[in-house]
């Protein structure tokens, strides 16, 4: 058992990418050993700015030897009358470079062959390595690579030099066109020579002396708790966003936090617009107060044990100063007129060429909103339908500012800012950044009432408009993220416990293209039954990202609820349900049930006539499908699909003794149709909630 020391020597490897290249080139060579039947202890991948690194400890000398059976001729043709080895017998044992008396025989279901137990000896670990880590550099998730120099090997960036290490031993190889050594570099500038490693165990406590930290998790971590306590000396707390802290941890060897500020004058600026230049531009760490504003200062973290800190954090200040002055001018130059004007500019741009100006999209929303306004009056909501109208005409103003025009991600956020300027509405003001949430999945939805109704009406608009010029979205092909904006339709219709059908919705945006010159849509019973099918299809998306199984999900939507609500209710019932003692065979008799009216020639009556009951079961069972019918009446009023289906667990029983006792195939018409119908209503007592007969128990 030894240790092996795998180091490739780069150029600045691309940030983003390093915790990905370690990743996969950890799980490459794991896989490789393992098909290789090579052991080992521990495996652990190093990735700094200019290095990706491999340590295996407790690895196995060589591969296990073993035996592979060689199977010849059959005995008969294998060996004459006398015994005597053949030309078949003596050219096997030839091929395998043995004597044909080492022959053995073999026994089959098919007959005696002879053959050879082989013994195939492993190579040694040392010589199977160069292989491995080459195989693993070359299967790489890199999307674009260089060659350097005159060699023909290419990779992400150009390669300086390679460690391939047994304990204290050089492995020669040849990897990226590099001959193998036992020499390292350390920090680009506190250790800039070639160091001999002695070991392959002491790797990554000679890179530390050499100011170094390979452990890219340890850099993380290090530059985690250095953040947040240079925040805390100032009560505050740092904006640490995972990415950035990768994109960060990726760019130095030796992190070392230092905390700067700006001019408090910049506040004034909206803080996103200040944090976006900090973190997308200078990799800065911004900080805000308890309440979440942002304060004057930013953390950045050096590659450098600086003698003069103070010199660095005032180089610093001085970079950002600049870029926080060009999101000042933009802010106060778009204050030089109303909100409202910029909506004039909106006149000219292009939403879609087939669909019109972003202008005309605004009215489209805005009557969409006015409709949406009034369903939450009635349902009991506060919410000023004028408000709702204007929030709508206002809510893509902000596109047409320098502030977005140099920020995008702050469309919205920018608006909300200079509605609350202009002393509009606050309700106005805060539905326009509401209006694109939620942005991803797992994001926060609108809290407002106008801000929910911005945010179904946008994404019902831009939904039935691109499906009616046939750019639906197709494989992995979604420009227009349809896939997203129907999914946040569903969402905040559930999560806001809104009991809206979505036949009206699309019904409404789909109108919303027609004026008195005609319509957009030319056909619209085609768009609409193609927007429905797509927002069903986002369930099963939705859904099984919860952790619901499929079936459940399918249970429901063979009824084809247009609720999203309701459609959440039943899940929920059906989930609870599918835990019942009962579950698996009212399932199983559901399926039969479908099957034999689906099977049955002609109609099957809804009434049961109580006269030709002639068999106890059956009669046991009318009664309880018409005592099941009056106690889940109510319930289905109020919903209550849960209590629904629990009731019906009644049924249990007298449905197994049916089938064990009753022959609904009578050669009695008229008692086969009664049964027909028998078996009818109680399918239909089930599809008031789901089809269970879905279910896979």
């Amino acid at each position: 058992m030894s240790t092996i020391l795998f180091e490739l020597g780069c150029e600045e490897l691309p940030p983003k990418s390093l915790k990905p290249l370690r990743d996969a080139l950890q799980a490459s060579v794991i896989e490789q050993l393992k098909e290789a039947d090579i052991s080992f202890n521990s495996i652990k991948a190093f990735a700094a700015p200019r290095r990706l690194a491999i340590q295996i400890t407790g690895i196995s000398d060589k591969q296990p030897d073993r035996t592979e059976q060689k199977r010849g001729p059959a005995i008969k043709a294998a060996f004459d009358d006398e015994g005597n080895p053949t030309r078949a017998a003596m050219g096997f044992a030839k091929g395998l470079g043995i004597e044909t008396s080492e022959l053995t025989t073999i026994n089959t279901d098919k007959g005696d062959y002879v053959g050879y137990e082989q013994t195939i000896h492993g190579q040694a670990t040392t010589e199977l390595l160069p292989d491995i880590f080459q195989t693993a550099l070359d299967n790489l998730p890199i999307a674009k690579r260089m060659r350097s120099g005159s060699g023909r090997e290419e990779f992400v960036r150009p390669v300086q030099w390679v460690v391939l290490m047994q304990d204290d031993q050089v492995i020669d190889a040849t990897i990226q066109g590099h001959q193998s050594g036992a020499k390292t570099r350390g920090h680009r500038f506190h250790s800039p020579d070639d160091h001999e490693l002695d070991h392959a165990d002491n790797y990554e406590s000679l890179l530390e002396r050499l100011k170094v930290i390979a452990d890219f998790d340890k850099r993380r971590m290090m530059i985690n708790n250095q953040v947040k306590t240079l925040a805390d000396q100032v009560n505050a707390d740092a904006i640490v966003p995972a990415e950035l802290l990768d994109e960060v941890t990726a760019l130095v060897d030796l992190p070392i936090a230092l905390r700067a500020s700006f001019e408090p004058r910049f506040l004034q600026v909206p803080q996103e617009a200040l944090i976006s230049t900090m973190q997308a531009d200078q990799k800065y760490f911004c900080l805000t107060d308890k309440d979440g504003k942002l304060q004057p200062y930013f953390i950045f973290i050096t590659n450098i044990e600086s003698k003069d800190p103070n010199q660095i954090v005032e180089g610093n200040e001085k970079v950002v100063r600049p870029r926080l002055a060009d999101a000042e001018f933009f802010f106060l130059q778009d204050q030089k007129q109303p909100l409202f004007a910029m909506t004039e500019s909106l006149k000219t741009r292009v939403f879609q060429d087939q669909l019109g100006t972003i202008w005309e999209k605004s009215e489209r929303i805005a009557k969409l909103a006015g409709f949406i306004a009034r369903l939450l009056q009635q349902q009991g909501q506060s919410i000023d339908l004028d408000e709702t109208v204007r929030a709508a005409m206002l809510a893509k103003a902000d596109l047409t500012s320098s502030l977005v025009g140099e920020y995008p991600e702050l469309q919205g956020i920018a608006g909300t800012y200079y509605a609350r300027l202009n002393d509009e509405p606050e309700a106005v003001a805060a539905s326009i950044e509401e209006q694109y949430l939620p942005k991803f999945s797992g994001d926060i939805l609108p809290q407002t009432p106008i801000g929910i109704c911005l945010a179904l009406a946008d994404r019902l608009d831009t939904l039935v408009g691109i499906f009616a010029i046939d750019q639906a979205p197709t494989g992995s092909k979604d420009p227009f993220s349809l896939r997203r904006s129907a999914i946040g339709i569903l969402r905040i219709l559930i999560e806001k416990q809104l009991p809206i059908n979505l036949v009206a919705l699309v019904e409404q945006a789909i109108k919303g293209y027609s004026n008195e010159s005609g319509s957009k849509i030319a056909k619209m019973g085609d768009t609409f039954t193609q927007v429905m099918a797509f927002l069903n299809s986002r369930y099963r998306a939705m859904y099984t990202e919860k952790g619901v199984s499929v079936d459940t999900i399918q249970a429901v939507q063979a009824i084809n609820p247009h609720m999203p609500l309701d459609f959440d209710q039943r899940i929920r019932a059906v989930q609870s349900f599918s835990k019942l003692p009962q579950a698996s065979m009212l399932a199983d008799s559901n399926k039969r049930v479908a099957n034999i009216i689906a099977k049955s020639e002609g109609a099957v009556a809804d009434s049961v006539d109580e006269s030709l009951l002639t068999e106890a079961a059956e009669q046991a069972l009318y009664a309880k499908v018409q005592q099941a019918q009056q106690q889940v009446a109510p319930l289905l009023e109020q919903a209550h699909y849960t209590q629904v289906l629990q009731t019906l667990t009644s049924l249990d029983e007298p449905l197994t003794q049916f089938f064990d006792s009753v022959m609904v195939n009578s050669e009695d018409a008229a008692l086969k149709a009664n049964r027909l119908a028998l078996l009818k209503q109680v399918r239909a007592l089930f599809l008031t909630v789901a089809d269970i007969s879905e279910l896979q128990l």
